[in-house]
């Protein structure tokens, strides 16, 4: 009987579980109806089509092909016009960084090609990768909670623990408007939590097997994004911490698991890297992969020696694969050393702030998510009981030895943290993407635990206690209130700001970007001056989208730095959030480039129409 019911629970599970993904599903592809690219997603669809069908690697090579390969397989159908005679694709000078944008222009608005078309069969796979993502959540979460050595694992707690971590998940803001986009980030995220999962698995049972696959999932996270080579210290820092608990004979353990890690990422980049990115330059010349090495890495940045080493891995037939991989690695550590231009709490700075990341997170994602933390936090501490200082050896040493995985999340959680908080490249809150998924199953176990009456000696989950009942409706209604926050923003959730920032209108105040504004609006737009029969707009755009494709002769072009004069009265002005809060910023010590060119259109506020919380419409009087 208990057996039935065992299973009808897992059957349950499993159904609830499916009805979130369809939920997630449904909002992410019906939200991008009235979609343009955003900013990053032209150049990546434009490189990934160029690598599938021209075999050549000269466009994006800051990004690895993994993600733009998916995105770009539906297109390969679609009969699409390849621009091979464009200057931007000849390149015959040296690629500045905006040739691949150039290119991506051409390839979808001047080729003849449908770029609503391409938009949906891109962003395609994408979504399925959200989902498998999702289901990589649900799964490990349960599996990680359920009870051991019964064949139904996921009973109980780690059911539980494995639908509130898809709940958070499904539900997140954050994860529905990125996952929609063709960008790296979310697969960053998954790209951790797989790798991570079979690294344990090796760590737990080194057989053939598990060696390979942990080399071959290994290889394949390093083709998601560069960022991912913070793996390689995580990895090394719970593989000697494993090895070290888990023998009688600890060094001779040690050196054991540093072979056998060896072999796994010699593995993953012999047998996935190098044939992937092989496959990627078979008809990129090689005398041109070395120019544009040497353009592309002629910066202060880069050590003189690593661009030697690059230049002579080309000139060896066999390791020309790894100097692409290479060069894609220093440009990407270029960028987050060099830092990038932002709007950020009314200044503007190229330096970065090392408030920047836990702002953001902690405007732009649910305040249930927030509070459900806090709470997990505050069971964490209740759990130590004992001043920490007492046999802390000793108590941490079992701790890590008998929750290895979740020691193992907390020390990636850490190290990604740690190297956000340092870097200057502060474009957006996607970029902490890696950590939600850890995240998300840490604090359902602990707020399972904490609803389930379980304290630090318990073994299993205790009966159902009226306390309990009254903690499930407590959480019910924090989980609808942020349900509730998110449906209400659809489709726009990119935009979406907490009650703490006072909501998406006010979102701009604090941080623009891919936060908010990446130039997703651009039909919207369109839609507004048709109803509205509006014959001309001036329009200063930030994003993927191309004015002239879609608005044609109403569109007026006009920049910030252009005396306002020029605009005739009664004319309207739009200007894209990122572009609007740039031109009225305070400037941060060392930024000595212009910040207050747009001042003057506070006259005119409040905008007589905001187009999708990212583009401001004014009436010039």
């Amino acid at each position: 009987m208990f057996s039935k019911l065992n299973n009808m629970s897992n059957r349950l599970t499993n159904l609830i579980a499916g009805i979130l993904l369809l939920m997630m599903f449904l909002m992410a592809i019906f939200s991008i109806r009235d979609d343009t690219f955003t900013f990053d997603e032209t150049a990546h669809v434009a490189a990934g089509y160029s690598y599938l069908s021209q075999k050549d690697y000269r466009l994006n090579p800051e990004h690895p092909p993994l993600i733009k390969d998916l995105a770009a397989f539906p297109l390969l159908f679609l009969n699409l016009n390849f621009p091979e005679d464009h200057p931007s694709w000849l390149q015959e000078e040296p690629p500045q960084w905006w040739v691949q944008f150039d290119f991506a222009n051409q390839f979808l608005y001047h080729s003849g090609n449908n770029p609503d078309q391409i938009l949906f069969w891109s962003r395609l796979p994408m979504i399925l990768l959200l989902l498998f993502l999702g289901g990589c959540i649900f799964c490990w979460a349960r599996e990680l909670f359920g009870p051991e050595g019964k064949p139904s694992a996921s009973y109980g707690a780690g059911n539980k623990a494995a639908l509130l971590a898809l709940f958070l998940f499904a539900f997140s803001p954050t994860f529905l408007a990125h996952g929609r986009l063709v960008t790296t980030d979310v697969g960053a995220a998954l790209g951790v939590i797989i790798s991570t999962y079979f690294w344990l698995k090796f760590l737990r049972n080194p057989s053939k097997k598990t060696i390979i696959l942990a080399g071959l999932i290994f290889g394949l996270t390093m083709l998601i994004k560069f960022s991912l080579i913070l793996l390689i210290p995580f990895f090394v820092i719970i593989t000697l911490i494993y090895a070290w608990l888990n023998a009688k004979k600890p060094l001779v353990n040690i050196l054991k698991y540093i072979g056998l890690a060896l072999l796994v990422g010699i593995i993953g980049m012999v047998f996935v890297v190098w044939p992937v990115y092989q496959h990627h330059i078979l008809n990129y010349p090689p005398e041109q992969q070395i120019r544009d090495t040497q353009f592309l890495l002629n910066g202060p940045a880069v050590p003189e020696s690593l661009i030697k080493i690059n230049l002579w891995m080309v000139e060896v037939p066999v390791l020309r694969p790894f100097s692409q991989y290479l060069l894609g690695l220093l440009l990407a550590i270029n960028r987050s050393t060099t830092g990038h231009t932002t709007y950020f709490l009314g200044e503007i700075s190229a330096e970065g702030w090392k408030s920047y990341f836990p702002v953001v997170y902690l405007i732009k994602e649910p305040l249930t998510f927030h509070l459900l933390t806090l709470i997990a936090l505050l069971y964490a501490a209740w759990l130590i009981k004992k001043p920490f200082w007492q046999n802390t050896f000793w108590r941490t040493k079992n701790w890590i030895k008998n929750h290895f995985p979740e020691f193992a999340m907390l020390t990636f959680l850490g190290i990604y943290w740690l190297t956000s908080l340092t870097s200057k490249l502060n474009i957006g809150v996607r970029h902490l993407l890696p950590v939600f998924p850890f995240t998300f199953i840490l604090v359902s176990s602990a707020i399972i635990k904490v609803i389930s009456n379980r304290g630090p000696t318990s073994v299993k989950l205790t009966e159902a206690q009226p306390l309990s009942k009254f903690k499930y409706l407590i959480l019910g209604l924090l989980l609808l209130w942020q349900a509730i926050s998110v449906i209400s923003i659809y489709p726009h959730f990119l935009a979406y700001f907490n009650a703490l920032a006072g909501g998406p209108n006010q979102g701009y105040i604090y941080t623009v970007d891919s936060n908010l504004d990446w130039g997703q609006d651009l039909k919207r737009l369109k839609k507004w001056l048709a109803e509205n029969k509006i014959d001309k707009i001036y329009l200063d755009y930030f994003g993927g989208g191309n004015p002239e494709y879609y608005l044609k002769e109403k569109y007026a072009s006009w920049w910030g730095k252009r005396n306002p004069d020029e605009l005739p009265k009664g004319s309207y002005l739009a200007v894209s959030a990122t572009q609007l809060q740039g031109g009225r910023a305070f400037p941060v010590k060392g930024y000595d480039l212009p910040a207050d060119y747009y001042m003057w259109l506070y006259q005119y506020e409040p905008p007589i129409e905001k187009i999708g919380y990212s583009i401001f419409v004014y009436y010039i009087k």
